[in-house]
Protein backbone atom coordinates (compact mmCIF):
# COMPACT_ATOMS: atom_id res chain seq x y z
CA UNK A 1 0.00 0.00 0.00
CA UNK A 2 2.55 2.41 0.56
CA UNK A 3 4.44 2.09 -2.71
CA UNK A 4 0.77 3.25 -4.16
CA UNK A 5 0.82 5.98 -2.20
CA UNK A 6 4.67 7.41 -2.88
CA UNK A 7 3.27 6.55 -6.60
CA UNK A 8 0.39 8.37 -6.20
CA UNK A 9 2.45 11.05 -4.11
CA UNK A 10 5.43 11.57 -6.63
CA UNK A 11 2.99 12.31 -9.17
CA UNK A 12 1.50 14.26 -7.63
CA UNK A 13 4.78 16.45 -7.02
CA UNK A 14 5.84 16.10 -11.22
CA UNK A 15 2.20 17.97 -11.70
CA UNK A 16 2.60 20.58 -9.39
CA UNK A 17 6.06 21.51 -10.20
CA UNK A 18 4.94 21.61 -14.09
CA UNK A 19 2.52 23.94 -13.08
CA UNK A 20 3.38 27.81 -13.42
CA UNK A 21 5.08 29.96 -10.63
CA UNK A 22 4.01 33.55 -12.20
CA UNK A 23 1.29 34.81 -15.10
CA UNK A 24 1.53 37.40 -16.75
CA UNK A 25 0.09 40.61 -17.97
CA UNK A 26 1.52 42.64 -20.72
CA UNK A 27 0.24 45.53 -22.21
CA UNK A 28 1.37 47.76 -25.08
CA UNK A 29 0.29 50.04 -28.18
CA UNK A 30 1.09 50.99 -31.22
CA UNK A 31 3.58 52.90 -30.30
CA UNK A 32 5.55 50.32 -27.77
CA UNK A 33 5.36 47.61 -30.55
CA UNK A 34 9.14 47.06 -30.65
CA UNK A 35 9.17 46.94 -26.32
CA UNK A 36 7.08 44.44 -26.81
CA UNK A 37 8.25 41.96 -28.76
CA UNK A 38 11.84 42.07 -26.82
CA UNK A 39 9.67 42.00 -23.68
CA UNK A 40 7.94 38.63 -25.29
CA UNK A 41 11.20 37.41 -26.44
CA UNK A 42 12.54 37.17 -22.94
CA UNK A 43 9.64 35.35 -21.31
CA UNK A 44 10.45 31.84 -20.78
CA UNK A 45 8.89 29.37 -23.30
CA UNK A 46 6.28 27.82 -20.49
CA UNK A 47 5.16 31.39 -19.93
CA UNK A 48 1.31 31.94 -19.21
CA UNK A 49 -0.90 34.74 -19.13
CA UNK A 50 -2.56 37.92 -20.92
CA UNK A 51 -0.95 40.19 -23.70
CA UNK A 52 -3.63 43.27 -24.69
CA UNK A 53 -2.39 45.61 -27.46
CA UNK A 54 -4.04 48.28 -28.52
CA UNK A 55 -4.15 50.06 -32.02
CA UNK A 56 -5.88 52.75 -33.74
CA UNK A 57 -7.37 50.34 -36.47
CA UNK A 58 -8.29 46.87 -37.39
CA UNK A 59 -5.94 47.10 -40.30
CA UNK A 60 -2.81 47.89 -37.83
CA UNK A 61 -3.59 44.19 -36.37
CA UNK A 62 -0.77 42.14 -36.44
CA UNK A 63 1.48 38.94 -35.63
CA UNK A 64 3.34 38.78 -32.69
CA UNK A 65 5.48 36.19 -31.34
CA UNK A 66 4.57 34.98 -28.06
CA UNK A 67 4.97 31.99 -25.56
CA UNK A 68 2.30 29.01 -26.85
CA UNK A 69 0.25 29.33 -23.47
CA UNK A 70 0.17 33.50 -23.49
CA UNK A 71 -3.35 34.75 -25.06
CA UNK A 72 -2.63 37.54 -27.48
CA UNK A 73 -5.71 40.36 -27.61
CA UNK A 74 -5.50 43.02 -30.08
CA UNK A 75 -7.62 45.94 -29.05
CA UNK A 76 -8.59 48.30 -32.25
CA UNK A 77 -9.63 52.34 -31.03
CA UNK A 78 -11.88 51.72 -34.12
CA UNK A 79 -15.23 53.96 -33.59
CA UNK A 80 -17.59 52.44 -32.09
CA UNK A 81 -21.36 53.55 -32.04
CA UNK A 82 -19.97 56.49 -34.10
CA UNK A 83 -17.67 57.90 -31.28
CA UNK A 84 -14.06 57.24 -31.33
CA UNK A 85 -12.46 55.78 -28.16
CA UNK A 86 -9.86 57.90 -26.35
CA UNK A 87 -5.89 56.35 -26.56
CA UNK A 88 -5.66 54.03 -23.94
CA UNK A 89 -9.44 53.42 -23.20
CA UNK A 90 -9.71 50.14 -24.55
CA UNK A 91 -5.97 48.80 -23.29
CA UNK A 92 -7.04 49.98 -19.56
CA UNK A 93 -10.97 48.76 -19.67
CA UNK A 94 -9.58 44.72 -20.85
CA UNK A 95 -6.46 44.91 -18.70
CA UNK A 96 -8.87 45.34 -15.08
CA UNK A 97 -11.29 43.47 -16.51
CA UNK A 98 -8.80 40.64 -16.66
CA UNK A 99 -6.90 41.38 -13.13
CA UNK A 100 -10.55 41.29 -11.70
CA UNK A 101 -11.44 38.10 -13.12
CA UNK A 102 -7.80 36.77 -12.65
CA UNK A 103 -6.88 37.95 -9.42
CA UNK A 104 -10.59 37.88 -7.83
CA UNK A 105 -9.85 34.92 -5.16
CA UNK A 106 -7.47 32.75 -4.03
CA UNK A 107 -7.81 30.15 -6.78
CA UNK A 108 -4.54 31.26 -7.81
CA UNK A 109 -2.56 30.63 -4.64
CA UNK A 110 0.68 30.30 -4.93
CA UNK A 111 0.72 31.95 -8.58
CA UNK A 112 1.97 35.10 -8.23
CA UNK A 113 1.51 37.89 -11.26
CA UNK A 114 4.07 39.92 -13.00
CA UNK A 115 2.81 42.97 -15.13
CA UNK A 116 4.73 44.89 -18.07
CA UNK A 117 2.80 47.87 -18.97
CA UNK A 118 3.83 48.94 -22.24
CA UNK A 119 0.73 51.39 -23.33
CA UNK A 120 0.54 54.87 -22.71
CA UNK A 121 1.62 56.90 -19.17
CA UNK A 122 -2.31 57.11 -18.60
CA UNK A 123 -3.31 53.43 -18.86
CA UNK A 124 0.03 52.13 -17.56
CA UNK A 125 -0.70 54.05 -14.41
CA UNK A 126 -4.45 53.78 -14.25
CA UNK A 127 -3.97 49.69 -14.75
CA UNK A 128 -0.65 49.77 -11.86
CA UNK A 129 -2.58 51.79 -9.93
CA UNK A 130 -5.98 48.70 -10.26
CA UNK A 131 -3.60 46.28 -9.86
CA UNK A 132 -1.67 47.58 -6.64
CA UNK A 133 -4.75 48.86 -5.23
CA UNK A 134 -7.41 45.74 -6.06
CA UNK A 135 -5.46 43.12 -6.55
CA UNK A 136 -2.26 43.81 -3.90
CA UNK A 137 -0.63 43.35 -6.63
CA UNK A 138 2.93 44.23 -5.15
CA UNK A 139 4.53 47.52 -7.19
CA UNK A 140 7.81 45.68 -7.56
CA UNK A 141 6.14 42.96 -9.47
CA UNK A 142 4.83 45.95 -11.68
CA UNK A 143 7.59 47.26 -14.70
CA UNK A 144 6.52 50.15 -17.05
CA UNK A 145 8.90 52.46 -18.99
CA UNK A 146 11.10 54.62 -16.85
CA UNK A 147 10.47 57.72 -18.47
CA UNK A 148 6.98 57.41 -17.48
CA UNK A 149 8.36 58.49 -13.75
CA UNK A 150 5.60 56.09 -11.59
CA UNK A 151 5.73 55.67 -8.23
CA UNK A 152 4.26 52.36 -7.89
CA UNK A 153 5.91 52.20 -4.59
Amino acid sequence: MSTVQTFAGSRAARRASRRPQVQHLITADEHSLADLELALATLPLCAVGRVFIEVPEASDVGIVAAPPRMTVTWLPRARRHSAPRATGEALTRAAIAWSDEMLCDDSGAGLRTEAILLGGWLSTADIAEHLTDAHAVPAAAIHAPSHYGLSLD
